[in-house]
């Protein structure tokens, strides 16, 4: 059975495995129509993700179909179309009994931190198993994108009529400009690349924009959207060390900051005039629940949620590894790859 292995930062290759069994317990066989392709696969391409382990099988964001399930799977039946939610969390550890399976102490993300989509059949968790009969294959494997920015923009929690400043107008920055809409907060986007912003405008109807150049207006042109106070919730989706210090002091007094993006290096944070001072509230946002896939299967069902934008690029499984370098360059226009499986 075929398979796209990432062996090491770049260096993708066509790879032979093993037929997947019958599923166990507790287990479905899927086949594997769609995976995008997102931040986390550019970084591991790039050598510049944390979590990312070589080699391995890439492939997170899945729109499947179910061939088999399991003894004692009910939640499924061979047919359904569903949308994967790919945290696997070990159910037993103090984050997993609260509830907060998005950060299991043992968690494992597919495509990560073991082998994920990139392949034509794969065993996995039914309990992970989201049913979207009615999306696309396409909206399937976009709702994984969708649930980080939905579980980020929930961390902030926006209210009317506060302001929401989202740093980064890349995949996970739009999908939090998603859910900074459905909150009824002013929504506010800011980015380094105009094409980016033009998007923003044009395609998601957010007008306020704010193009970094360097020259310090940023804050200048805040105030204005915001009346000289600031923005209540800022969001920072860059996975830039510097954007992310630089974020305190796009917040108002008392707001919050929530980090999605992700950094290797470490983030200096000036205390006294900006953390102290304002008393802000700082956040980590990681992956997504299980109820945000279900909140997000049925905002695209009801058309709450325009999917037709989002996906701007398109390659097959056997054109991938020829395009994907594309993917990683702004200037090309690119907001969501999907690789086409099946």
């Amino acid at each position: 059975m075929k398979a796209i292995q990432l062996k090491e930062p770049k260096n993708f290759q066509r790879i032979e495995i093993e037929e997947p069994k019958s599923p166990a317990p507790g287990e479905v066989l899927v086949r594997v129509d769609r995976v995008g392709i997102c931040g986390t696969d550019l970084g591991g391409y790039l050598g510049k993700m944390p979590f990312f382990s070589y080699p391995r099988i890439p492939g997170h964001e899945l729109g499947v179909e179910i061939l088999e399930v399991g003894p004692d799977v009910s939640n499924v039946k061979p047919g359904d179309r569903c949308s994967v939610e790919p945290y696997i969390n070990c159910q037993e550890c103090y984050s997993c009994r609260r509830g907060y399976t998005n950060c299991c102490r043992h968690h494992k993300t597919l495509g990560v931190m073991c082998d994920g989509g990139l392949t034509e059949r794969i065993l996995l968790p039914a309990r992970k198993m989201h049913l979207a009969n009615n999306l696309t294959a396409e909206q399937c494997a976009l709702v994984e994108t969708l649930a980080i920015g939905c579980h980020a923009v929930n961390r902030g929690n926006p209210k009317p009529p506060e302001s929401v400043l989202i740093i980064g107008a890349g995949p996970i920055g739009l999908s939090a400009v998603e859910f900074a809409k459905l909150s009824g907060a002013k929504t506010i986007v800011m980015d380094m690349v105009d094409s980016r912003l033009e998007f923003v405008r044009n395609k998601m109807g957010v007008p306020d924009t704010i193009l970094t150049t360097g020259d310090g207006e940023e804050i200048k042109q805040l105030e204005a959207l915001t009346n000289g106070e600031l923005a209540d919730v800022v969001i920072d989706a860059t996975g830039s060390n510097r954007s992310m210090a630089q974020a305190l002091n796009y917040c108002a007094f008392k707001g919050r900051l929530v980090f999605v993006g992700i950094t290797q290096a470490n983030v200096e944070l000036p205390h006294a005039p900006a953390l102290h001072r304002r008393e802000l509230d700082i956040l980590a946002s990681r992956n997504a629940l299980s109820s945000d896939f279900t909140r997000i299967i049925q905002l695209i069902e009801s058309g709450e949620i325009n999917t037709d934008p989002w996906i701007t690029h398109r390659t097959s499984f056997d054109s991938m590894i020829d395009e994907f370098e594309q993917f990683t360059k702004p200037e090309t226009g690119v907001i969501k790859a999907v690789v086409e499986v099946h």
